[in-house]
């Protein structure tokens, strides 16, 4: 498929690139996606809750009363979970909530996610731009340019730009990465993915391994 080539402005330039077929015109595959999805989310998970057990409750551990010819039920100790300022009977540990994916599955995730927002027109291909120093002002007039004010939007760069990253910083509906740093999380929370045009070669290239 061909796209318009844009620059800063949000103008035309009258080029056009081809977006490969592979990349962002397959079928959808929503179950990798979801997979890919989940595993990033996981991965952002600290996992260091933690409650303290009935071992770890400081008390007397004497039995509180006897064991039979009360009526209620048997009590060890007054750290036993079922007693106000008792322990926590099966409460959280830290644990790690990573799992593992396949590298092919991953692939085929972001190749997904491209083609999904292909599909609904939310890819934009703009021409190459640099900043003289990091200012967001410079920034939020491309935002408004190409009509992203209020959109949560994904810009990709082909290498790595310090002053258009500090330009953005700021923005907390704006994200910029590198082709590196592409994420099936971070295509599909988009609503707006734009690509430079120096990213779209080596997208294709890393996705059709």
């Amino acid at each position: 498929m061909k796209v318009a080539v844009l620059d800063i402005n949000g103008k035309d330039t009258g080029r056009k690139v081809e977006l490969s077929n592979s990349v962002f015109e397959i079928e959808p595959n929503n179950h990798a996606v979801y997979l890919d999805v989940k595993q990033y989310l996981a991965n952002q998970r600290q996992g260091t809750h933690k409650s303290k057990e009935r071992a770890e409750i400081a008390g007397s551990t004497r039995k509180i009363k006897k064991q039979k010819g009360t009526g209620t039920a048997r009590a060890g100790s007054i750290k036993s979970g079922v007693f106000k300022g008792g322990g926590r009977m099966f409460g959280p540990r830290p644990r790690n909530y990573s799992f593992k994916l396949n590298k092919s599955l991953k692939r085929l995730a972001r190749k997904s996610a491209f083609s999904i927002k292909a599909k609904e027109n939310a890819i934009v291909v703009l021409e190459d731009f640099n900043f003289d120093s990091p200012k967001t002002k410079n920034f939020t007039s491309i935002l408004s340019a190409l009509d992203l004010q209020n959109k949560k939007s994904l810009f990709v760069l082909g290498a790595s730009n310090k002053n258009v990253y500090l330009s953005s910083r700021n923005l907390k509906s704006s994200e910029v990465l590198t082709n590196s740093e592409i994420s099936t999380y971070k295509i599909m929370n988009a609503n707006q993915v734009v690509l430079l045009e120096s990213s779209l070669e080596e997208i294709v290239t890393n996705l059709s391994k």
